[in-house]
C-alpha cells in the first residue's frame, strides 16, 4: 500500500533528503532545499504474461492524431477587447492563466472587470481572495460598475486553505475562477510557509488537477520579484497554459498587457489600458495619444513601433549632458540598456557622433516599453539631435517630430524590420510622412545626413 510522505529536494540539482538542510549535500548550494510530496510503494514483481512497469502499472491505449476529436469548446470572452486579443480570442475552458505585475499596477482591477463582464453575460464565476476581506473587495468593485459589468454579482470567497478552495470550486463548478493570489494559498500537508517554492508548486499542481477535468478556466494572480520577474518556482510558468505580464508605472496612467507564453494563441499581441477613477479603460488608438503629446524639441523623435499585430507611434526622447563622473552615466527607461550601449558605439564609430564623455539619458514617453530592434534608429536620431542641440523636424513642412524605424547593424548599415508597410501607414495617418527608414536610408550616416540637413538649430 502506498504511503504519502514529504521530502526536501534541491531546486538547483534535484538532490533529495528526508529532512530539511541548510546546505544541499549534492551541489553545496545554500537555502535551496524545498519541501514536496513523495510517494513510496513496495515494488510489485510482474507475474506471468504481465508487462513490466513502474509499480506494476499496465500500459494505456494510444490514439493516432487523425482519430482525435477536434471539437472545440467556445472560448469565454471577457468583453475586454484588449484582454481577449492578447489571450487569442478569450479564455479557453480548462486553461490556467497566470498574470503577474508589480504591486498596485491594477491586476485585481483587471480581473475584477473581467469577472464582472462574464457574470453580466450569464457565466458562472468565482473570485477567491487570500489577501483581502469581502468588505475590501466590495469597496474596490463598486467603482467598476458599468452597464456591461456586474461587478457586485460576482461570488467571493476569502480563504487561504487550499483544501477549502478546491472543495468550493468542485461544489460551485464555475466557468471561470480568479485566485488572487496563488502565493497566499497553502496546503496543510506541507510545513512550508505560504508563498514558498514547495507550497506554490503544490498549490498550482492541485488546482490544475481540479480545473482540467471540469473545464473551469482559472486565472492565477502572481506576485513579482524586485527585478520584475514572476515570483515562485519556474515550474509554475511551465505548468500554466498562458503567462500574462501586466506592466507600467504606477505614477503614470498607461498600462500594457503582454503575453509571455500562450498555448492557444500568439505571444506577439499586447493590450494598452489607461487607469482612471472608474477602473481600467481600453486605449483603442494609443498612437493618437502619444503623438498629440510629442514635443518638437532637440532629442525628440517619433518611433513607428509594432505592439503585436498593430502599429504604435511613441515618442523617444534623449538628453546628452556633460558628465562629472567616470565612467559617465547611461540611464534608460522603456528600452534595454545594452541596446543603448550598442547604438552609442555605432554612432561613434560610423556616424561621427561621440558621446563617450557625456551622460546619456533615453526615455520612451508614456511608460511604454519597447523591446524590438526597430527602435535602434529612433534612439540614434534622438541622441544625435540632443548631442548637436538641433530639432529634427518631420512631416511635409517640417513642423512635426521626425518619424523613423529601423535596425542598426554593427557596421553602420540600416536593416529592414517586419511590417514596414503597416508602420508607414500608421505614420501617414498622422501626417508624419516621409518616414526615415530603410531602404530609403541605407546606412546610419545617410539617415543622419538627411534629417540633420533640415534640422533647426537651437
Amino acid at each position: 500500500m502506498a504511503r504519502t510522505a514529504t521530502i526536501h529536494s534541491c531546486g538547483n540539482c534535484a538532490h533529495s533528503e528526508p529532512r530539511w538542510m541548510g546546505q544541499c549535500p549534492g551541489c553545496g548550494a545554500w537555502n535551496t532545499m524545498v519541501e514536496e510530496f513523495a510517494t513510496t510503494a513496495a515494488s510489485t514483481a510482474p507475474g506471468p504474461g504481465r508487462l513490466r512497469g513502474a509499480g506494476g502499472a499496465r500500459p494505456a491505449p494510444v490514439t493516432r492524431l487523425k482519430d482525435v476529436d477536434t471539437t472545440r469548446a467556445p472560448r469565454l470572452r471577457t468583453h475586454i477587447n484588449e484582454v481577449d486579443r492578447v489571450l487569442g480570442g478569450g479564455l479557453v475552458p480548462g486553461a490556467l492563466v497566470l498574470i503577474g505585475g508589480s504591486p498596485g499596477i491594477g491586476k485585481s482591477t483587471l480581473t475584477g472587470m473581467a469577472l464582472g463582464n462574464l457574470a453580466a453575460a450569464g457565466a458562472q464565476v468565482l473570485y477567491v481572495s487570500g489577501e483581502e476581506s469581502p468588505q475590501q473587495i466590495r469597496l474596490r468593485h463598486e467603482r467598476l460598475l458599468t452597464p456591461t459589468c456586474a461587478a457586485l454579482d460576482v461570488p467571493v470567497l476569502a480563504e487561504t486553505d487550499l483544501g477549502i478552495v478546491l472543495a468550493t470550486i468542485q461544489s460551485e463548478r464555475p466557468d471561470v475562477v480568479v485566485i488572487d493570489s496563488v502565493q497566499t494559498l497553502h496546503a496543510t500537508e506541507l510545513t512550508g510557509a505560504p508563498g514558498s517554492v514547495g507550497q506554490v508548486r503544490e498549490v498550482a499542481s492541485r488546482i490544475m488537477q481540479v480545473a482540467k477535468p471540469s473545464g473551469t478556466a482559472v486565472i492565477l494572480v502572481g506576485h513579482v520579484t524586485k527585478e520584475g520577474s514572476l515570483a515562485g518556482p519556474r515550474v509554475l510558468e511551465h505548468l500554466v497554459d498562458c503567462v500574462l505580464q501586466f506592466e507600467g508605472e504606477r505614477e503614470r496612467t498607461y498600462r500594457t498587457l503582454r503575453a509571455l507564453k500562450n498555448r492557444f494563441g500568439s505571444t506577439n499581441e499586447a493590450g494598452v489600458f489607461e487607469m482612471r477613477s472608474g477602473g481600467l479603460v481600453e486605449v483603442l488608438d494609443a498612437s493618437a495619444r502619444f503623438v498629440s503629446e510629442a514635443t518638437r524639441k532637440p532629442g525628440s523623435v517619433v518611433l513607428a513601433a509594432m505592439e503585436g499585430s498593430r502599429p504604435l507611434l511613441v515618442e523617444v526622447q534623449a538628453l546628452v549632458s556633460p558628465s562629472e563622473l567616470v565612467p559617465p552615466r547611461r540611464v534608460v527607461n522603456g528600452i534595454d540598456r545594452n541596446r543603448l550601449a550598442l547604438v552609442l558605439a555605432v554612432l561613434a564609430r560610423h556616424a561621427g557622433v561621440a558621446v563617450g564623455s557625456a551622460d546619456v539619458f533615453v526615455n520612451v514617453v508614456g511608460g511604454v516599453r519597447i523591446d524590438e530592434p526597430g527602435a535602434d534608429l529612433a534612439i540614434a536620431l534622438a541622441v544625435a539631435g540632443a548631442q548637436r542641440n538641433v530639432t529634427l523636424g518631420g512631416g511635409p513642412d517640417g513642423r512635426l517630430p521626425v518619424a523613423c524605424f529601423g535596425e542598426i547593424g554593427l557596421t553602420g548599415e540600416l536593416r529592414a524590420v517586419a511590417h514596414a508597410d503597416r508602420r508607414l501607414e500608421e505614420a501617414a495617418k498622422f501626417g508624419l510622412a516621409p518616414v526615415v527608414c530603410p531602404p530609403g536610408a541605407p546606412s546610419l550616416r545617410a539617415a543622419l545626413r538627411s534629417v540633420l540637413k533640415a534640422a533647426a538649430p537651437n
